[in-house]
């Protein structure tokens, strides 16, 4: 593995970089102010991300993206982390790679016009009552004649209410495992507009203001069979296939964060005087900004060798688990010593120390909770002992 980066990785930090502190940073403050992204933001600074060749970079060059190899993608992703999270999602979106798993025809119907900008996706498989146990949902589809009727409730889903259509994860029958009774997963392709599929307001979250979540219910929502995405029964596998690597994008934008935590707290550290001296000088802080900097240089280290990995085929859930674990609790971390180092001025709304504090919550839930990850990693660890 090179630990330096190549003449373009550096070109892709710094084009990032400058266009999050350039187009997404003004518009921070109207957001947390009102929890709010107005759409006219999102056209205009969407149009500018796509003039910038920054837009969608995530997918492969066939399809009209940048074709970025897995560290460069990530790269990619950190500098867009350090903004507010609907900024950086809504206006440089990354449709999801699942649309990749899709035939030529829902490629073209699903996934270019997500790549155009015209669309978002959103993926629809937590429910009220079914969150990290995927295979132990209640919402159910059943054949009928060549369609299939969907029924049931899923929550958490993140943009809904501007996406054009949404992935619907369904229970579709049950087999018996060494665990017991498993239900079958299947993947549908859910346009708004459906009859019998209804899009609702969520729930006000702490973390992540602008950034919307919905309650999407489905009630005898009828869709065509050309509407599975991959394999009937195969749902679970098409998720696993093509989801994996959302850890590592978390991890990244984790890093993006925490960074630009880090750097508030290193300049305060080196301008704030008390006691006649920089309050740096003082071994509290100072030994608070060398963990800080200990912490996120490990969450980049795991997270680099991962994506490394997953580019030589070598990854495994152990590795992504690992890297998300890090990056997501480094930056908690981080995120409240700076505001301790900042004091009482770090819960103030004039800088983003309070929002990053507030944001870092939610990072150790979704895509798998912090105790999910260790789950995985001490399976990885046990297996090949018989445990």
């Amino acid at each position: 593995m090179h630990f330096a980066l190549s003449d373009e990785q550096r070109m892709i930090v710094d084009t990032t970089r400058a266009f999050v502190e350039a187009e997404l940073y003004p518009h921070e403050s109207l957001v947390e102010r009102t929890g709010q992204l107005p759409m006219e933001i999102i056209k205009e600074v969407q149009a500018k991300a796509m003039a910038a060749g920054l837009y969608a970079a995530n997918m492969p060059e066939d399809v009209g993206g940048a074709g970025l190899d897995t560290l460069s993608w990530l790269l990619y992703e950190r500098e867009l982390g350090r903004a507010n999270y609907a900024l950086h999602w809504t206006c440089v979106a990354r449709p999801s790679n699942i649309l990749l798993a899709g035939t030529p025809d829902q490629r073209e119907r699903y996934l270019m016009p997500c790549i155009r900008g015209e669309t978002w996706d959103s993926l629809a498989m937590t429910e009220p009552g079914a969150g990290s146990d995927l295979r132990g949902m209640s919402a159910s589809a059943r054949p009928d004649g060549g369609d299939w009727i969907l029924n049931g409730t899923k929550h958490f889903i993140s943009h809904a209410d501007i996406a054009g259509f949404t992935i619907a994860f369904m229970a579709t029958g049950v087999e018996d495992t060494p665990r017991g009774p498993k239900k079958k997963i299947t993947a549908f392709f859910v346009d708004k507009g459906t009859p019998g599929f209804s899009v609702r307001e969520g729930y006000r979250n702490v973390s992540h203001r602008g950034y919307t979540n919905a309650v999407l219910a489905f009630d005898d929502c009828r869709v065509p069979a050309e509407n599975v995405l991959g394999a009937v029964h195969k749902g679970f596998e098409v998720a696993n296939d093509w989801l994996g690597a959302t850890r590592l994008q978390v991890a990244a934008t984790s890093i993006g964060r925490a960074d630009r935590a880090l750097g508030h707290a290193l300049s305060y550290a080196a301008e704030r005087r008390q006691f006649g001296q920089q309050i740096g000088k003082f071994q509290g802080v100072s030994f608070k900004l060398a963990d800080m900097a200990l912490e996120l240089k490990a969450a980049e280290l795991l997270t680099y060798e991962a994506a490394w990995k997953l580019d030589q085929r070598l990854v495994t859930d152990g590795d992504m688990a690992m890297a998300k674990l890090k990056a997501t609790e480094a930056l908690a971390m981080i995120a409240d010593e700076a505001i301790q180092i900042h004091g009482g001025m770090g819960l103030m709304e004039e800088l983003p120390l309070e929002r990053i504090w507030r944001d870092a919550r939610v990072e150790r839930i979704w895509e798998g909770t912090s105790e999910i990850q260790r789950h995985i990693i001490s399976r990885e660890l046990l297996r090949p002992l018989g445990a």
